[in-house]
């Protein structure tokens, strides 16, 4: 079948035969358009949308939000971009009068990465004090162009009126080895599932040889509203379905809709709109009785029931336990579909509640959930009938029918509570093999569940008596309780809010000139190409002739002599053109220890052992599958040195993708590459090849965040790459899917510390030992770096007279774990104010009382015996204090912890001295080269990596500033080693520094040279003065150069200046928990930073925030878990979860504190980078002090081991209570 595409209202594309494996990414690329819009390209085929208009940011429409955003100083990294702005559009398409709450709702889901957060907020404050002005947009309101109707998207089908057919009948699209087809009719679909009993409803990325596509089944979307309940069509997509239960919730009666509120309290928190749109189907989500399936529990409940037809007619099944353990007299037979789910409505004096805890509040699998309903003899608190299913604690959903039978007829008390618990705890078992483990997690969960139903149900119970005249005596007094009000807040979720907040910083000196924009909130060069899509990274480069796309072979097993690798099987399917392997790589195969390409053994699981090289993407994985590999395990495979105290981190969906391009002649290469050191990459592919480095040409135009995993590993991929271009003599393009990206490459070093204090009574540290082991990997890697750094930065904020500090790197077999956003400060200042944490619990005082008293107060030396003022440190902790009203706080949050006994909330405040910079002298160098054209165009190239934390856009003011003249003159085109050759790498918080050092000499070197005719014509124009010198033969090309950063290190005496500078902030977090569930809510976070003078306030504000929510993410939900023979699980956002827009505190102000002067730095400009990352810990600190509080009110040992990090599972067992008891006593018994 040919299909017809219209792209942009604009472009008609007709493929014939459309493959159906080939993604609608991919398709697109082929034809040179890219996109991201509100379906997720990357995973559903181009087939889908064969008669569908497609809509792609890249269309003519210029919409009002995307200047808006991008004036916000929104879009810093620019991947959160890419999908939200599609969002926020689609929905504005059919919802034009949305509210902010209901835009809140539909990106309550978006993941995060470290960029600026708070703007893709709908609503957030700002205000003028003083000296200060408000961050906002640094743009006035009225310079955002308003709506224009004419650029809307007319969508309409021009050409399909040529061939009426086309728009009637089924589809059938034949692959290679996949056919899709798409029925026309229910007829058609009845007749092909006689065909293929067992087809592949939906699109994976597995292989599938028939796949039908039912969205054009109209008899599948069929809404029936009837007087017993409602029928939804199967294939009503799961945002059809909010919106359909939404409208019956809204006309119903509330008693009617009990069933509906729980199913849309899920839905609401099921994944993000664009799965909700067009992954999940009703039919498919209850077909598939997925073991953590949000409404398959709340649907068993509900007594729904399933339609369906066959070819010999109709039938229905119940939706119950035996459907969902998929016993074969209750499941549909192989001729049969869904048609339609029947929800009946619920009846007065029937309730029925949801439940769900999942690592985090939005957009991630639940580690559990419940559905639950009770029917109660009307006028009375008898149980007349009672349904419990939970999801997540089996390979399916479990029904408590048993319990539930013997609960019959018990009225709703205490008693029945108790005997329910331990009915229930006795059928719900969990053997120690339940899916997603945490155990004693989930059967704590259990308990917590019911608890939470039965005051539920009490609450509203109080009230429908109150409404009804109920007969005296009709409710059992005897162990009827009232509802303690300390007991109210248990009933309450956590709502999603609108955050709000503040940004602040100092106004530039009014005299400095207007055309002078240094100092100014300028917009992130990139913003508006990333808002609306025109911005390129390296996996939107088109595709160029005779490519070919490579695909990586990684080993299965964790330690193991390779005995054979079979290739044949591969190199026989169709489209692959070769095997790249270690006996391919002409030059240095990797360090010893540390191969490119495994010789001999593998030392984990994700090594790369060699690559296959197709003519297709599809093609090179699928023969990825066929490498035959043969192992003989080794002994010991060692996975962990002891429980792991201060978390993992991941790049998570930061793609690293590389095209390398051999040219004709001379083995060169051009590598267009995402890295932040393409110095290393050059060096890596030149010792690999065994050629010149000045053969290689890295190009990097934009990296998308770094966050220091893009320095060293990236190196490696490059090289595999590049091995395969010069082999089979074609460009390689070679880009890790998610799942790839997580197995194959390593992250931060986890950390176990253990320390020794000593202390007086009043609070004040006399002596700390810390011994601190960190988990490097199968190879050395940045291992031995990040412990010397983890050393020097352990004491903080601290002036502690008799310390001892000693590291440790391990070797084990898991993935090499490297350089990451803060080089080992996270972990280890965690474990420093840990240590702070439980001397303030052994004294009696608070933390922050403990941390003031032992924080440094003078002109002083470090303990490598390097001097530094403090003055800044306490000033910031000081305003931190002041602008947070800490004080007055602490004594509210104590106020309400003794208000409610379910709720806690927790308060805490961490100062911070953080290191700039490498600790060698060598590393803080850079370079820069500035051309002026004869126009008077100015090309400003230097050696930092726009990683997109505006490196660029502070580099084009600095010229502006020295050159003295507009920015409108200057321009960036990329970071090449062909323009600036042996650059170090973008990292450590120092590339601005650096990189503005050298453009200012540049400038200089220009300006002087310009003197002459400047004063000679100074009235003159740019143009005029650069034409004469272009006359008189002088140069308009220099080179400017930095080396002044002096940094040293004596490891024999341990003494030396290894950084150049501090920077100093402090953070004051506060957060309410659910000591039920271990969830947790963030209140506010106030941030006060020392940036000196900003080269530029709205990027340095961007990106404290985007540093800070990420370490919130390490500290509170992202974690890494392997299986015991070494293989990661966490391997997708299912899995790993990073913050969403919903992890923002509800108010989140970031001050900047008022100008300082240093004369070390450019402009008195500080880096800031890295440096907000430790502030997320403020909310880890501030969840222990409401678990503290918690174990204070039942007695229980306030001194309690810290774990980063503080995961819903963690918070929920140190909050100890009855039934974590009951769940202890029934797991040892």
């Amino acid at each position: 079948t040919d299909s017809i595409y219209i792209i942009n209202s604009s472009v008609q594309v007709i493929e014939i035969n459309s493959d159906p494996e080939v993604t609608l990414l991919f398709f697109l690329r082929k034809y040179h358009i890219f996109f991201h819009f509100s379906v997720t390209a990357c995973l559903v085929p181009a087939s889908f949308f064969c008669r569908a208009a497609v809509t792609t940011r890249e269309g003519p429409c210029v919409l009002c939000f995307y200047e808006g955003i991008a004036k916000a100083h929104s879009p810093q990294c620019g991947f959160c971009t890419l999908e939200m702005v599609m969002t926020i559009y689609t929905v504005l398409r059919s919802h034009p009068e949305l509210s902010t709450e209901q835009l809140m709702e539909i990106l309550s889901g978006k993941s995060l990465t470290s960029s600026t957060v708070e703007e893709y907020c709908p609503s957030k404050r700002s205000r003028d004090a003083g000296a200060f002005s408000s961050r906002g947009s640094g743009q006035k309101k009225e310079e955002c162009q308003p709506v224009d109707p004419t650029q809307e998207l007319r969508l309409f089908f021009w050409g399909l009126h040529l061939r009426p057919h086309f728009l009637l009948g089924s589809l059938t699209f034949q692959g290679e080895i996949t056919t899709w087809i798409t029925p026309g009719t229910q007829k058609d679909l009845l007749r092909l599932k006689l065909r293929y009993p067992r087809p592949d409803m939906k699109f994976k990325e597995v292989f599938h040889p028939i796949i039908i596509h039912l969205a054009r089944i109209l008899e599948l979307f069929i809404v029936i509203n009837i007087k017993e309940g409602l029928t939804i069509g199967a294939g009503c997509s799961l945002a059809q379905m909010q919106d359909i239960l939404a409208e019956r919730v809204a006309e119903l009666p509330e008693e009617k809709t009990q069933t509906y509120r729980a199913l849309l309290k899920h839905l609401r928190s099921l994944a993000g709109q664009q799965i909700q749109n067009m992954a999940y189907s009703l039919g498919g989500h209850v077909i598939s009785r997925h073991c953590y399936s949000d409404l398959n529990p709340i649907l068993a409940v509900g007594n729904a029931t399933l339609n369906l037809i066959s070819a010999e007619g109709t039938r229905q099944i119940p939706l119950n336990e035996h459907f969902l353990a998929g016993l074969a007299s209750a499941d549909l037979k192989p001729e049969e579909i869904l048609e339609s789910v029947h929800i009946p409505h619920s009846q007065k004096w029937e309730f029925v509640s949801a439940f769900r805890q999942a690592q985090c509040q939005q957009n991630a699998l639940p580690h559990m959930n419940a559905g639950m309903r009770v029917l109660l003899k009307e006028g009375t608190d008898s149980i007349e009938d009672l349904s419990i299913a939970y999801g997540g604690v089996g390979a399916a959903t479990i029904s408590a029918h048993r319990s539930c039978q013997q609960l019959l007829g018990r009225c709703w008390n205490e008693l029945m509570l108790d005997e329910a618990c331990r009915l229930l705890l006795d059928e719900v078992s969990l053997p120690g093999s339940a899916p997603g483990g945490r155990v004693e997690f989930k059967r704590t969960l259990v308990v917590s569940f019911l608890f939470k139903f039965y005051l539920e149900v009490l609450q509203e119970l109080k009230k429908l008596v109150k409404l009804v005249s109920v007969p005296v005596g009709a409710l059992d007094s005897r162990h009827h309780s009232e509802i303690s009000d300390q007991f109210l807040s248990a009933l309450e979720d956590f709502p999603v809010t609108i955050p709000q907040g503040v940004q602040t910083y100092q106004s530039v000196d009014p005299h400095q000139p207007l055309q002078d924009p240094v100092g100014h909130p300028i917009m992130h060069l990139s913003a508006l190409k990333h808002a609306t899509g025109e911005a390129m990274f390296c996996d939107d480069i088109p595709m160029v002739d005779k490519e070919l796309f490579m695909a990586l072979v990684t080993s299965s097993r964790a330690h193991a002599k390779i005995i054979s690798i079979d290739v044949s099987k591969a190199l026989e399917l169709p489209e692959v053109v070769d095997v790249i392997t270690a006996e391919d790589i002409p030059g240095i195969n990797g360090a010893e220890g540390d191969k490119l390409l495994a010789v001999d053994k593998v030392v984990c699981v994700g090594q790369i052992i060699c690559a296959v090289v197709a003519e297709t993407d599809v093609q090179a994985k699928r023969a990825t599958e066929k490498i035959k590999l043969t192992y003989e395990d080794l002994e010991p495979a060692i996975f962990t040195i002891k429980v792991n105290r201060a978390g993992c981190h991941k790049t998570q969906f930061i793609p690293v993708p590389v095209l390398v391009i051999p040219k004709t002649e001379d083995k060169e290469l051009d590598i267009y590459v995402s890295t932040q050191d393409p110095a290393h990459v050059q060096k890596t592919v030149s010792s690999t090849l065994n050629i010149p480095i000045n053969r290689i040409t890295c190009h990097v135009k934009r990296v998308g965040g770094g966050f220091g995993g893009k320095v060293g590993k990236p190196a490696v991929l490059r090289a595999i790459a590049a091995v395969g271009a010069i082999k089979t003599g074609h460009p390689i393009r070679l880009i890790l899917d998610c799942e790839d990206d997580m197995l194959i490459t390593g992250g931060r070093h986890p950390l176990f510390g253990k320390y020794k204090v000593g202390f007086m009574n009043n609070g004040r540290i006399k002596a700390l030992d810390i011994e601190c082991c960190i988990t490097g990997g199968c190879t050395l890697d940045d291992s031995e770096l990040v412990t010397e750094f983890l050393i020097l930065k352990l004491e903080n904020a601290y002036k502690i007279r008799n310390l001892r500090f000693r590291g440790r790197a391990c070797m084990i077999n898991l993935p090499s774990n490297t350089a990451f956003h803060g080089f080992g400060f996270p972990q280890g200042a965690l474990v420093t104010e840990s240590c702070i944490t439980a001397v303030a619990a052994k004294c009696g005082l608070p933390p922050e009382k403990i941390r003031e008293k032992n924080m440094y107060k003078t002109v002083d030396k470090t303990i490598y015996k390097q001097a530094f003022n403090p003055e800044t440190l306490i000033r910031c902790w000081n305003e931190c204090l002041d602008n947070s009203s800490f004080h007055s706080r602490r004594m509210q949050v104590e106020k309400f912890n003794k208000k409610n006994y379910w709720k806690k909330k927790g308060i805490a405040i961490i100062p911070m001295k953080f290191s700039v910079g490498f600790a060698a002298k060598s590393y803080h160098q850079a370079a820069a080269l500035v051309h002026i054209y004869t126009d008077g165009s100015v090309l400003v190239t230097h050696g930092g990596n726009e990683l997109e934390q505006g490196i660029h856009t502070k580099m084009l003011p600095v010229a502006s500033h020295e050159l003295k003249i507009p920015m409108s003159y200057m321009h960036i085109c990329e970071t090449s080693t062909a323009t600036v050759p042996n650059t170090i790498a973008t990292a450590a918080s120092i590339g601005a520094d650096v990189n503005g050092r050298a453009v200012q000499n540049a400038c200089q070197i220009l300006l002087k040279r310009l003197e002459p005719i400047i004063k000679k014509h100074p009235e003159g124009k740019w143009e005029d003065w650069i034409e004469a010198a272009f006359e008189q033969r002088i140069s308009l090309s220099a080179t400017g150069y930095f080396r002044d950063y002096k940094a040293f290190m004596d490891w024999e005496k341990g003494v030396g200046d290894p950084f150049p500078y501090y920077v100093y902030r402090a953070a004051c977090s506060e957060v309410e928990i659910d000591c039920l569930t271990g969830a947790h809510k963030k209140i506010r976070t106030d941030i006060i930073m020392d940036a000196c003078c900003s080269l530029n306030p709205a990027i340095d504000i961007g990106q404290i925030e985007g540093s800070f929510i990420q370490g919130m993410g390490l500290y509170t939900t992202e974690e890494l878990k392997y299986s015991p023979e070494g293989v990661l699980y966490s391997r997708s956002l299912d899995e790993y979860k990073i913050p969403t827009i919903t992890d923002v505190p509800e108010e989140f102000n970031v001050s900047l504190l008022p100008s300082s002067q240093t004369p070390l730095t450019i402009y008195s400009s500080k880096g800031l980078g890295e440096s907000g990352m430790f502030l997320g810990s403020s909310v880890f600190f501030a969840i222990a002090d409401a678990v503290a509080a918690v174990r204070r009110e039942r007695d229980i040992a306030e001194d309690f081991t810290v774990q980063s990090p503080a995961t819903p599972e963690w918070v929920r067992m140190a909050c100890a209570d009855r039934s974590t008891e009951m769940v202890g006593n029934c797991l040892f018994s």
